[in-house]
C-alpha cells in the first residue's frame, strides 16, 4: 500500500514555475513560433487570403514549389561523432564578403503588402543578422530609403529588364550611387506565370476593397487599418499599378531579353553580378562566358513555369558546367535551417530565403522577421552539431545525400 503525504512547500516551488507573463501581443504570438511553419500558421491567420495566398501560392498546380520542398525532405543526414562541435561557425564568404549566415533575403515585391513595416523591417533585421539584402525592383520602398534605413547593411538590387531599357539604365545607377554592391538579374520572366490563386482571389496591386474583400477584411482589421493608416501602397521603382501582377509583368517586362541584353547589364553595373533563375546546366556554363560572378538556381518559388527543374537536384550538374568560375546560389523550397546545411553540403556557396521572412513579416512585422533569423540560426547550429562539423566549410556531399 502506497504511503501518502503533503509535499512541502519548497517541493511544490520547484514544480509550480508559472511562465513570465508577456504583455505585449506581437512578443506573445511570435514566442509560439518554433519553425519557419509556425511563423507560416501565424500569417495564415493574420493576413488577408489574396495576401497570404500570393506569397504563399505558386504556378499553376503547384507542382514546382511540392517538389523543391519534397526534395528537402528526402534529405539523408549521415553524422559523424566524437568530433567536438561544441562551437560552430556559420559564417560563408559571398562574392568575396563575409555574411554571418549561409544565407541571404530574396528579393520580394509588393513586400508593404504582407505588413506595413514593408521593405524597411526586413533590411534591418538583415542589417542586424550580418547577411545580404536583396531589394526587389517590384519592391514598395525606394532604392535610397532602404539604403537610409540600413546605412551599415549589406545590400543588392534585383533587376527586371523592362521594355523601356532607359528606365532600367536609371534604376541600376540609382543602386550604384545608393552603394549597393551587387546586381541580381532576374531571367526566368519572359512572361508572368499562371498563379491560379491570385487570379481566383482577384488580387490587385494595390488590393481593390470588393466585397469579397471587405468580407475578409472584416475577419482581419489590424491589416486593413495598417494599409489604409499608413503611406499608400505602391511601387517605388515604377509608375503606379491598378491591376493584377501577371498583367504587370505582361504589360513591362521584355519578352525578347537575349544575351546580348545580360552584356548590356554587365557593362552597365561596375559591382558584382548575379544571374537568378538559372534551370539548366548549359545556361549555367554560358553565364560564365559573360561574366557573371554568381548564379541562382531558380525557378522562382515555383511561381513562373511548373514542373520546372529543381534546384537543389539541378545543383551537382550546374557546380560541373561553371568549373569554380562563378558562384553557385539557389533557392526554392527551403523552410528550416536543416534545409539550408543540407544544400550546402551539397556544394551551394550560398542560399537565398524568401517565403520563410515574409512569413515571419506577417506574423509580426520586424520583430516576425527577426524571429524567422533566430528559428533558421538555431536550426543550421543544431544540425550542424548533430552531424559533428563545427564550419560550413566542414560540409561535404556524403554529410548529406538524395535518393
Amino acid at each position: 500500500m502506497t504511503k501518502r503525504r503533503l509535499p512541502r512547500p519548497q517541493e511544490l516551488a520547484q514544480i509550480l514555475r508559472p511562465k513570465p507573463v508577456v504583455l505585449n501581443a506581437t512578443d506573445r504570438r511570435l514566442a509560439t513560433a518554433y519553425t519557419i511553419a509556425d511563423l507560416r500558421a501565424l500569417a495564415r491567420r493574420r493576413s488577408p487570403r489574396a495576401v497570404f495566398d500570393y506569397t504563399d501560392g505558386a504556378a499553376e498546380a503547384e507542382i514546382s514549389l511540392r517538389r523543391a520542398r519534397q526534395t528537402f525532405r528526402s534529405i539523408e543526414f549521415h553524422p559523424g561523432v566524437l568530433r567536438g562541435a561544441a562551437e560552430v561557425d556559420t559564417g560563408v564568404d559571398i562574392l568575396g564578403k563575409r555574411s554571418a549566415l549561409p544565407f541571404a533575403f530574396a528579393p520580394t515585391g509588393f513586400t508593404r503588402m504582407m505588413n506595413h513595416e514593408g521593405e524597411p523591417a526586413v533590411a534591418r533585421v538583415a542589417q542586424r543578422a550580418g547577411i545580404p539584402y536583396a531589394l526587389s525592383t517590384m519592391g514598395t520602398t525606394s532604392i535610397e530609403d532602404v539604403a537610409a534605413v540600413a546605412p551599415t547593411g549589406r545590400r543588392w538590387f534585383q533587376l527586371y529588364v523592362w521594355r523601356d531599357r532607359a528606365a532600367g539604365r536609371e534604376l541600376i545607377e540609382r543602386a550604384h550611387h545608393a552603394g549597393y554592391d551587387s546586381l541580381i538579374l532576374t531571367v526566368d520572366t519572359p512572361v508572368g506565370g499562371a498563379r491560379l490563386r491570385d487570379m481566383r482571389n482577384g488580387l490587385t496591386i494595390p488590393p481593390a476593397l470588393t466585397l469579397r474583400t471587405f468580407l475578409d477584411g472584416a475577419l482581419h482589421p489590424a491589416w486593413w487599418f495598417n494599409l489604409l493608416t499608413t503611406e499608400p501602397l505602391t511601387f517605388a521603382s515604377l509608375s503606379s499599378w491598378k491591376g493584377t501582377v501577371a498583367e504587370l509583368i505582361d504589360d513591362m517586362f521584355d519578352p525578347t531579353l537575349s544575351l546580348d541584353d545580360l552584356d548590356w547589364v554587365r557593362e552597365s553595373w561596375p559591382g558584382k553580378l548575379v544571374v537568378k533563375g538559372i534551370q539548366n546546366a548549359d545556361d549555367a556554363g554560358d553565364m560564365v562566358k559573360h561574366g557573371v560572378d554568381a548564379i541562382i538556381l531558380s525557378n522562382h518559388g515555383g511561381r513562373q513555369l511548373d514542373r520546372a527543374p529543381t534546384p537543389l537536384r539541378l545543383l551537382p550538374a550546374a557546380l560541373d558546367a561553371v568549373q569554380g568560375e562563378a558562384e553557385v546560389w539557389l533557392d526554392t523550397g527551403i523552410l528550416s535551417g536543416a534545409d539550408i546545411v543540407a544544400a550546402m553540403a551539397q556544394g551551394a556557396n550560398a542560399c537565398l530565403v524568401g517565403r520563410a521572412y515574409l512569413y515571419g513579416l506577417m506574423a509580426g512585422g520586424e520583430r516576425g522577421v527577426q524571429r524567422a533569423v533566430d528559428i533558421l540560426r538555431t536550426e543550421i547550429v543544431r544540425t550542424m552539431r548533430l552531424l559533428g562539423v563545427n564550419s560550413i566549410a566542414g560540409l561535404r556531399p556524403a554529410h548529406a545525400t538524395l535518393p
